[in-house]
């Protein structure tokens, strides 16, 4: 059909360039598949802010225990699983911990928020990117409190330029946030097969997810399947599924938790795949 047959040819030019209009809204403005869904915010947040790791690192080296200043364990990752991509681009000094508000049982990983600080005297005007990779459960998150306690790094960002050491040393400050699209650029889907992971019991962690971050849900199809299994979301950015034997390659279905985007990789993993083993996609979300 041709892209004018449903729209008026004969108008005077006020009467056509309005219908040129109607006609750009029937055809663009209907929300094709593939349209960006902001996750934005427009408001700011009141909220608090610690730091934890090394004054400029990445937060993944060490975290202290709450309640126990003097203890310090590892992180490996942060409680969302994403292990050693915390310690490199695109996530390197971006990543932070959150309160159980905001990380949801796990359902919060991946999210993005932009983090601004009051203070005039030496905080930037600038708000600073962070992604969810990991939760503080206790003392100054919990509570009910809305709370980011972010890497070394990230926390010397939200002061003015030379004054990220003096803006550590205040320890907990107040900070705005408000959520926003998470841009992994030059990224692509990908999808990490966790060790321990066999034909009768397979474990996906989800990585780089443009747009909302976070994860609703996931399935997957097996080989000459047209059914689409639903995976269990089991902890962090991590999801399973247990009945087997499982035949690749596997399709993978996710939908975001927060706007129900749905992005379908088909046999992203091959028949042949292992343990971890990182399978990347040729698709993202629109952002």
């Amino acid at each position: 059909m041709a892209a004018n047959s449903s729209c008026p040819s004969a108008f005077s030019m006020h009467a056509a360039l309005f219908a040129s209009l109607v006609c750009a809204a029937l055809f663009f403005g209907s929300g094709e598949a593939g349209a960006a869904h902001k996750v934005f915010d427009p408001e700011w947040h009141p909220a608090t802010a610690t730091w934890y790791g090394s004054a400029d690192g990445d937060g993944s080296d060490v975290k202290t225990v709450y309640g126990s200043p003097a203890v310090n364990v590892f992180d490996a990752g942060g409680a969302c699983g994403y292990g050693t991509l915390v310690d490199v681009v695109p996530m390197k000094a971006r990543v932070g911990a959150v309160s159980p508000v905001l990380f949801k049982n796990g359902e919060g990983c991946g999210a993005c928020y932009k983090v601004r600080c009051l203070d005039s005297s030496i905080c930037s005007r600038r708000a600073v990117t962070v992604i969810v990779t990991d939760e503080c459960p206790g003392g100054v998150c919990s509570g009910g409190r809305t709370h980011f306690d972010l890497s070394g790094a990230a926390f010397g960002r939200l002061a003015v330029a030379g004054s990220g050491g003096q803006l550590r040393n205040r320890g907990e400050i107040n900070v705005v946030f408000r959520r926003t699209a998470c841009k992994y650029r030059g990224k692509n889907i990908a999808f990490h097969v966790n060790e321990g992971s066999t034909s009768f019991w397979l474990s996906l962690l989800v990585e780089f997810e443009d747009g909302d971050g976070d994860i609703g849900s996931v399935q997957l199809k097996q080989a000459n399947s047209a059914q689409w299994q639903d995976m269990q979301h089991i902890w962090g950015a991590t999801w399973s599924l247990t009945p087997g034997p499982l035949v690749g390659p596997f399709s993978v279905r996710l939908t975001t938790l927060t706007s129900k985007q749905t992005l379908t990789a088909q046999d992203v993993i091959p028949k042949n795949w292992t343990p971890k083993a990182t399978y990347t996609s040729r698709l993202n979300f629109a952002v």
